[in-house]
């Protein structure tokens, strides 16, 4: 008889895991506490190692055919000097895939697609705890019901409550700076839909990020180094941004003025102190519940696909007739190691391009411009360069 998988969280670990446990002969229910499977104002990088996750996931062609592939990706200064062009197209000769940018909520629906039965996908369940025996772990949600099954993964991601019932609250680790993002309609020739791509802009203490999403919108992003805690107003939070980017280079502020008031998202960038470790007994964490990293290398949504493959290649036969605990601790030795130099490149990283002071600022520009192409390939290849 098939063994049993119970997956909480629906977002794209979540959904990453029921795939590919699937193809190895499980049964997986999963469940979310919302009420739809929407993903509202977010965009997602999706490197070379984690387009070659979405490979084996079988929904790689998909993504391709809705997202935008990175054609430009430059770093300029607040003013639009330029301090580097990345070499993408080398990059991807090297990686045979570019990386590609999608909708959170687009790339959502295409792996919600790709499980096996819709039925699986249960809504409106919130964890209320889990208990775990020799032979079984049950999942007791808010609205009295339960679920049984061999193993429970926890992909519920920042907010995990399948972490908060193994090892109890946690304290988040504010980076310093808040975040304000959005999604709109806009075109402007030197950055151009079939190009793909865009620029991130450095300024002291603030950045911002555009780049073409695919289907005529671009995503944007700003990170400006802030007291932890302040709370912007859904409608004010364009004007704030334009303030923050006044006199900056153009399109910076036509892009932000083109956006939907009150479609502005607003939030805190945050992160844990890596955990000792994940699982216990026949639970496990996966994704953002295991490892929340800044996004500050783009890795998190590729993270979480290829702790998917590697759970499901630990899962699968022989390992199911042996021991599931053991599995799960293998699974975990073998993504740990990865999964925390990611997030402490990701907090180096963010240090270095939130930098305030001046001096400090016109050091690490002139440095950048300076980097040879192969050495910038060569920093990231245990990154992009990685296949599960």
């Amino acid at each position: 008889m098939p063994k049993k998988a119970i997956i909480i969280g629906a977002g794209i670990g979540g959904l990453s895991t029921a795939i590919a446990i699937q193809k190895k002969g499980w049964n997986v229910s999963v469940f979310d506490r919302t009420s739809s499977l929407t993903e509202a104002g977010a965009g997602i990088v999706l490197a070379a190692n984690a387009m070659k996750a979405l490979v084996k996931l079988g929904v790689a062609k998909d993504v391709v055919s809705i997202g935008a592939a990175v054609g430009k990706a430059e770093i300029r200064t607040w003013n639009g000097e330029l301090i580097l062009d990345l070499p993408t197209s080398r990059q991807a000769k090297r990686y045979g895939s570019q990386s590609f940018l999608i909708h959170r909520g687009k790339l959502q629906s295409i792996l919600l697609e790709k499980v096996e039965e819709a039925s699986i996908v249960k809504l409106n369940k919130q964890l209320a705890s889990v208990e775990q025996n020799n032979d079984k772990v049950i999942a007791t949600f808010t609205d009295g019901s339960k679920e049984e099954g061999d193993i429970l993964i926890g992909a519920d991601g920042l907010h995990s409550i399948v972490r908060e019932q193994l090892f109890g609250t946690l304290q988040t680790r504010y980076s310093g700076y808040t975040a304000l993002r959005g999604i709109c309609s806009f075109k402007d020739e030197r950055y151009t839909m079939e190009q793909g791509g865009g620029f991130e802009a450095w300024g002291p203490g603030k950045r911002f990020g555009f780049s073409q999403l695919g289907q005529g919108q671009v995503f944007w992003f700003a990170a400006i180094n802030a007291p932890r805690g302040e709370t912007i107003s859904s409608n004010d939070r364009k004007q704030v941004a334009l303030n923050h980017f006044n006199r900056w280079f153009e399109p910076i502020q036509t892009v932000i003025a083109a956006t939907v008031d009150g479609d502005i998202l607003h939030h805190d960038i945050v992160d844990y102190e890596p955990l000792p470790y994940w699982s216990k007994g026949r639970i496990t964490l996966l994704g953002d519940a295991a490892h929340p990293m800044l996004p500050n290398l783009g890795q998190g949504g590729a993270q979480a696909m290829e702790d998917a493959l590697v759970l499901a290649r630990c899962l699968a036969e022989p390992h199911i007739n042996v021991n599931l605990p053991s599995s799960l601790q293998e699974y975990e030795k073998i993504r740990k190691q990865r999964t925390t130099k990611i997030v402490q490149q990701s907090r180096r990283m963010g240090r270095m391009v939130q930098l305030e002071n001046q001096l400090a600022i016109t050091v690490r520009n002139s440095l950048l411009r300076h980097v040879p192409n192969k050495i910038l390939i060569e920093r990231l290849n245990w990154i992009v360069g990685h296949k599960v």
